[in-house]
């Protein structure tokens, strides 16, 4: 999670926006990366974002609080495609809530977001670059934070998070209500 290397780079579609320089590397690609506003990043990434969560893949994404806004987004476009409508305000508000504790309390400089769909179960996981757990506080009468877990905890059907060679992967599992086939 520190970075993207060469080879997981060249396959995003910003890769061009590096590739007039020889020494281009991951770290060249997040710089440019990271340099876009939310709503550039939106406009020339969301539709391949949205096919790569499809896959199954990791989306990085610049660690930044208004990056929050655009995992949101993603998750909402992706469960629209998997039909999976019944889930999209909960899908929404707690891919927001894993978002952003990653990005104030881990420190790194990207975070990953990645969908994952089997039978009866919908998997929306965020990863970072720390290895410090999660945990679910009281949050003080009236406070504005500490609510965020609280919220996991009551809105999903399971939520956990698996320690990863460079970081942790926090996730949550909402039930998915197949239709009969007929």
């Amino acid at each position: 999670m520190a970075g993207w290397g060469e080879s997981e780079w060249a396959s995003h579609p910003g890769a061009n926006l590096a590739a007039d320089d020889p020494s281009s590397s991951g770290v060249f690609a997040l710089e440019t990366l990271e340099r876009l506003t939310p709503q550039e990043l939106e406009r020339e990434y969301l539709g391949w974002l949205c096919e790569q969560v499809a896959a199954e893949q990791e989306v990085c994404l610049p660690s930044r609080p208004e990056l929050v806004r655009v995992a949101r987004r993603i998750v909402l476009s992706v469960l629209q495609r998997w039909q999976l409508h019944p889930l999209l305000e909960a899908g929404e508000l707690l891919t927001g809530e894993l978002t952003a504790n990653a990005v104030r309390h881990t420190g790194g400089r990207t975070i990953g977001l990645r969908l994952a769909r089997r039978p009866g179960w919908l998997r929306v996981e965020v990863r970072d670059s720390s290895r410090a757990l999660p945990c679910l506080i009281v949050a003080e009468p009236g406070s504005e934070t500490g609510h965020g877990m609280m919220l996991v905890e009551a809105l999903s059907e399971r939520w956990g998070a698996d320690l990863l060679p460079r970081g942790k992967g926090v996730w949550f599992e909402l039930k998915v209500r197949e239709r009969a086939g007929g």
